[in-house]
């Protein structure tokens, strides 16, 4: 969020300013070019140690898999190319998407992609971090700075740059995804996996429960029609065994189990969610947290002709799972 959004955001907290308010940015709808998600694939992976023997970052290495980071991006401000790239390294504290500028870094990846907002396809964004000796020279570093020597886990940081082709490179955005490799302590821990959906149900103003199709507005065939103002309430539908139950270590020597709560981040290229963010732990009576949220089609007076709009839904779980869904919409006054 610009220095001049949050501004106008205390404005508006304060009871000041009603023209600040009224030209308040939603944060869950995209004008300008902006990362929504990074997802890894596995997001997290864990290795069998040996106590007994010091763990080293060779150790840890003969067991890592690929990793392969993945990210949506959106631009629907401009019509250009966009230049990107993917390096994998240290977080830095001072600059939360930033590489640490003392540490080691790995190019990953780098390239140029279409305007996604015009392609016929969605083009893949992704570079694999590999289990090679640049990645082991990686992991030697954090773990010779971690107080555990890598038993509670190592993190490491990869961060994308992109910007559009021919921009000044001081405008280009960044985002990291972090990858955690860890210890199988308790012996009942297990490797994460990404959260998945069956469907996204949808009720509509006088309209019968239905389904949205996941898709690229441009490759998607037939599409939700909707008119200028009218809601629609989005369900996910979440495949069976996706709220992973899961042990982890706690501080006085002995595990805990939980069961994955999810969140979900809604976000359009046009029109407003009700709720932006759902999801999350349950409550403290025990009941879940609602899931779905209510979208609602730009007004009348925004609608000059008919157009497609984009919605994503971001599924996030608490272990570094992500994973995100397209659908389109079709406005007509």
């Amino acid at each position: 969020m610009s220095a001049s959004t949050i501004g106008r955001a205390m404005l508006c907290a304060l009871g000041l300013g009603a023209a600040a308010c009224g030209s308040f940015e939603d944060p869950n709808v995209v004008i300008d070019l902006r990362v929504l998600a990074m997802a890894a694939t596995p997001p997290d992976q864990v290795i069998d140690v040996d106590l007994t023997q010091p763990v080293t970052p060779d150790v840890l290495l003969a067991q890592v898999m690929p990793t392969e980071v993945c990210a949506l991006v959106a631009d629907p401000g401009a019509d250009r190319r966009l230049a990107w790239s993917m390096t994998a390294c240290q977080f830095d504290s001072n600059e939360p998407d930033r590489c640490n500028p003392d540490g080691r870094r790995i190019a990953l990846r780098s390239g140029v992609i279409e305007d996604p907002d015009t392609v016929e396809r969605p083009q893949p964004l992704c570079a694999t971090a590999r289990p090679d000796p640049a990645l082991l020279l990686l992991l030697s570093d954090i773990v010779a700075g971690d107080t555990l020597r890598g038993l509670g886990g190592v993190d490491y940081v990869v961060v994308l740059r992109i910007g559009g082709e021919d921009d000044d490179r001081a405008l280009d955005e960044f985002a990291i995804k972090t990858v955690r490799l860890a210890p199988r302590i308790p012996a009942e821990r297990s490797a994460n996996t990404n959260p998945m959906l069956a469907q996204l149900a949808v009720i509509g103003d006088m309209m019968p429960v239905s389904t949205l199709d996941f898709g690229h507005c441009r490759e998607t065939g037939a599409r939700y029609l909707m008119t200028p103002g009218q809601r629609l309430q989005i369900t996910p539908i979440e495949t069976d065994g996706t709220r992973e139950v899961y042990t982890v270590p706690t501080l006085d020597g002995r595990t805990q189990t939980f069961t994955e709560s999810l969140t979900y981040q809604w976000i359009a290229s046009a029109g407003a969610f009700s709720s932006g963010n759902t999801g999350g732990p349950r409550d403290i009576s025990g009941n879940p947290a609602p899931i779905a949220s209510e979208y609602r089609a730009p007004p009348a007076d925004e609608v000059t002709e008919p157009f497609d709009a984009t919605l994503w839904v971001i599924q996030r779980d608490e272990r570094l799972g992500v994973r995100w869904y397209e659908t389109c919409v079709f406005i007509s006054p």
